[in-house]
């Protein structure tokens, strides 16, 4: 038995594959923390499972590509939460009250002619 879940956060895309177990984390066939550099962004793939109580119970696959290390993070976040529902539809509300289904739509600005960036202007020189 196999449950999905699919995250996506900036150009990040996490395919999740959540299989009863013993409760190890597999990211691109590395640990979570060999995967993710700092100990923040590595807490906040395991927040889906704490909450929900099922820390334990499931070997957790993913594969993630694209972005940078935090959007990542936030797309397995995000994809665990997803494969969670999947599992049982009865933890939605509490996976929904914690923030954990909820896609930041935040995504990069692209940038505009005659700027240098999206938003930035050239200085401006009065002389």
């Amino acid at each position: 038995m196999q449950y999905l879940g699919t995250g996506r956060r900036k150009s990040a895309v996490a395919r999740v594959f959540l299989r009863p177990g013993s409760g190890k984390i597999r990211i691109n066939s590395q640990a979570p923390e060999e995967y993710f550099p700092t100990p923040t962004l590595k807490s906040k793939v395991r927040q889906p499972l704490l909450a929900s109580e099922t820390d334990g119970k499931f070997d957790t696959w993913v594969k993630v590509h694209g972005g940078g290390k935090s959007g990542q993070a936030d797309a397995v976040r995000l994809g665990i939460a997803r494969a969670l529902q999947n599992y049982n539809a009865e933890l939605r509300p509490l996976l929904k009250k914690g923030g954990y289904l909820t896609r930041d739509p935040r995504k990069h600005e692209r940038k505009k002619y005659g700027k240098p960036g999206a938003r930035k202007r050239f200085q401006y020189s009065k002389r």
